[in-house]
């Protein structure tokens, strides 16, 4: 299982599968990463958090525990 935590920058990968439960797993699918999205990694900060994204068109940070709990293929 590789987790967008894990994708380089310059990747854009698809969302397979979101894990996690109740109001975290809500709070990442209406920030628009739903499955079968597509995902521009654009940036990584120096220690890993944040994740900066594209995503529908938009940018987005989001949390490396939140980018943990998204399941990709490249």
């Amino acid at each position: 299982m590789k987790t967008l935590r894990q994708a380089k920058i310059g990747d854009t990968v698809r969302v397979v599968k979101l894990h996690g439960e109740g109001a975290v797993k809500r709070r990442i699918m209406d920030m628009g990463i739903t499955r079968g999205v597509e995902v521009h990694v654009r940036k990584v900060a120096p220690l890993g958090d944040p994740v900066e994204i594209t995503v529908r068109g938009y940018e987005l940070s989001i949390r490396k525990a939140d980018a943990e709990m998204i399941e990709i293929e490249s």
